[in-house]
């Protein structure tokens, strides 16, 4: 590994070791929008039988589910705290392989070996051309022909509306911005950000039949005081809502979280 990788797992690693990343997806109702959101669009395309592979695993939110509903999951981690947390809560009845791994460098594996491909968290840390595509051709190579891609992002505008006013980042998120109010891409500030249209024109350019672009979390985390009020019914009513308006091209924009979902061909 160079050491501008050996920097950037430095800098994710002392961020994770100090960042509560096993109950992001559950804290609260509007954090749980995402995780309902997600595995809603998995299911619809999972089948019986899959062999699924998370890059990027966490700690296995997501690999630890399909696992204890019967599939065969091989899930991949960076961090060394995460995959910690996730290799303990697996149990013997759990058909999942847990290692430690890079999202660029997948050679452990061969090509065409699974159905299911998901890669929910390392497009928020890459921040080169070249790594960003190592990613997601690595995840390509390994799902199989009809396979299904899961690519998930985070958006510029989210980060002006959550970093910048609703924390009261506005000049720090300006020096943090070109012209055009693209995020840079920098290792120290962590997260790597997106306008979706860059990501559509990136997705272009291979060999994939584009399925759905999904707003995961919607409004819900720059209106999380508000979700966060709702007792379980109402919560349930602002759920159905936002599922049925999530892929909505003059919704999606101010999602903090998108997911992409591809087939490759």
């Amino acid at each position: 590994m160079d050491s501008n990788l050996n920097k950037v797992e430095k800098i994710l690693n002392d961020f994770y070791n100090n960042y509560d990343e096993d109950s992001r997806l559950i804290r609260d109702k509007a954090h749980m929008v995402e995780y309902i959101t997600t595995t809603k669009y998995i299911e619809k395309y999972l089948k019986n039988g899959d062999r699924i592979l998370e890059i990027g695993a966490g700690t296995g939110r997501y690999s630890l589910n399909y696992a204890e509903k019967g599939y065969r999951v091989d899930a991949v981690e960076l961090v060394n705290k995460n995959l910690d947390i996730l290799k303990n809560k697996i149990t013997d009845k759990m058909n999942i392989n847990a290692i430690q791994g890079n999202c660029i460098d997948l050679n452990m594996y061969a090509d065409n070996t699974f159905d299911i491909t998901l890669v929910l968290g390392p497009l928020y840390h890459l921040y080169d051309d070249e790594d960003i595509n190592k990613a997601i051709s690595e995840a390509l190579r390994l799902t199989k022909k009809g396979g299904k891609i899961f690519l998930a992002y985070i958006t510029d505008d989210a980060v002006v509306l959550s970093y910048g006013l609703r924390k009261g980042n506005m000049k720090r998120l300006k020096e943090l911005c070109d012209e055009n109010w693209n995020v840079k891409k920098i290792p120290e500030e962590i997260f790597a950000t997106y306008k979706v249209k860059d990501f559509d024109k990136l997705i272009d350019k291979y060999n994939v039949k584009k399925l759905a672009t999904i707003a995961t979390d919607g409004i819900s985390a720059n209106m999380q005081e508000y979700i966060n009020k709702l007792d379980d019914e109402e919560f349930g009513i602002y759920v159905n809502y936002h599922l049925k308006n999530c892929k909505r091209k003059d919704l999606i924009g101010y999602s903090n979280h998108i997911l992409a979902i591809v087939e490759k061909k």
